[in-house]
């Protein structure tokens, strides 16, 4: 098979990396890819947001399958767009997508339908939003409707840290058109964990359970990010709450989606809050997590591609998804200065010594013409390590972050730390 996955971050590295270990795939492509895809494909010099340059290619090439790594695509239709030239693709339609496109949309059919999320109220006006704002105790939360790359969601802790993410989302326009509409909606408390599952229009398996860390520093501290790093399992989130959420918001979304006339097959991102009432859902995504995926693909056991065939081909319940017992740890090594202003270019260096089960999954990272690999983004790269115990792939991993390197690089230093006290 000739697969092309779309994308150029560490997910679509890590996406990669599983697809290339399939006995099925002898030519792997990536668009646009970076410097770590470059090592187990070809990249293509064409941008995920080039939906009708990345379809020719697809042709030309006579792609067998083509996986949709970030949301932007998805949500522009390139699966519609696709599927009239006969070639399969993993991932769901425009209109599907839109539950992770349309946080008014998500919060619509989950009130529909009886879906456990948190009270509140979508505005298009700033001055109605305002007004309720003020009206509303904190800590609150505000949400812009459309994809701001992960950083569309502000926990306010104060009136006023609330009026200036709504200002900044609906007068500014800081995320552009979609802070258009916007969601104030009550903060709810307890744990987070994100649970993924593979979809194929009537079936869903979920995935082993992932935990993520948004803020930029030690101790949840700083602005959000697209992610500083993850961890699976978590030890609170077992196989029973794994059923829960599967029969309480899973299925029911999968059934929602359906009777709305959205058929959904591809990746559902569900983001959790364990709170006293049981599971809420915080947020939908479309597509594979980042951080999420670096710490899961590496415990699944089973051949990606033919999971990846199986939802295409709405044939998921003949599938027996295995996952392997160990731990996972992921840390994201980014760029001095993220998430603000941050200078790029700096070499990095990469030990050939790492230990047994250690990955380095790429994001902003480029080769330059010279074969030197140099920084290129925000979030450089993801280490990730297995151990037998989350203890053992948390000290494995942090054991080996000395050995990946580049001028200026932050990392947080407490990922998975809860999980071994």
């Amino acid at each position: 098979m000739k697969v092309l996955v779309i994308g150029n971050g560490a997910r679509e590295h890590a996406l990669a990396w599983k697809i290339a270990s399939s006995p099925r795939v002898n030519e792997l492509f990536v668009a646009p890819g970076n410097a770590g895809t470059a090592d187990i494909a070809r990249n293509i010099g064409i941008s995920s947001s080039d939906i009708p340059a990345l379809i020719n290619k697809a042709k030309g090439l006579h792609i067998d399958l083509v996986v949709v790594g970030p949301e932007a695509p998805l949500s522009a239709g390139i699966v519609d767009q696709l599927k009239p030239t006969g070639i399969p693709v993993f991932g769901p339609a425009q209109a599907a997508a839109r539950l992770e496109s349309s946080k008014v949309f998500a919060r619509e059919l989950m009130q529909k339908y009886g879906i456990p999320c948190a009270s509140g109220k979508h505005f298009t006006s700033y001055k109605e939003a305002r007004d309720y704002l003020d009206r509303q105790p904190v800590p609150i939360v505000v949400k812009a409707d459309g994809l701001a790359a992960g950083k569309g969601v502000t926990v306010a802790t104060s009136k006023e840290e609330a009026v200036r993410a709504l200002i900044s989302m609906m007068e500014s326009k800081i995320f552009g058109a979609a802070g258009d509409k916007v969601i104030i909606e009550e903060c709810l408390f307890g744990r987070e964990v994100s649970l993924l599952a593979f979809i194929d229009g009537k079936t869903a398996i979920p995935m082993v359970p992932a935990c993520d860390y948004k803020r930029v520093f030690d101790g949840d501290k700083g602005p959000n990010t697209g992610g500083m790093g993850g961890y699976s399992p978590p030890g609170f989130f077992g196989k029973d709450m794994i059923r829960c959420v599967l029969e309480t918001i899973i299925q029911p979304v999968i059934n929602a989606m359906a009777k709305e006339g959205h058929l959904y097959q591809g990746i559902l991102y569900t983001g959790l809050i364990m709170t006293d009432k049981g599971p809420m859902v915080l947020e939908f995504n479309a597509r594979f997590g980042d951080p999420e995926t670096q710490v899961i693909l590496p415990r699944l056991k089973t051949d990606l591609v033919d999971i990846m065939l199986a939802v295409v081909y709405g044939k998921l319940d003949a599938m027996k998804i295995e996952w392997s017992d160990d731990a996972c740890v992921g840390v994201v090594m980014a760029s001095s200065g993220y998430p603000g202003d941050y200078k790029t270019g700096f070499p990095i260096n990469v030990s050939d010594k790492l230990d047994k089960d250690v990955n380095i999954f790429f994001a902003g990272a480029r080769k330059r013409d010279d074969g030197l690999t140099v920084t290129d983004g925000g979030r450089v790269l993801t280490v990730t390590a297995k151990g037998k115990t989350m203890k053992e792939a948390r000290d494995k991993v942090y054991r080996n972050i000395p050995d990946v390197n580049f001028d200026g690089c932050h990392y947080r230093k407490d990922i998975a730390a809860r999980e071994v006290v």
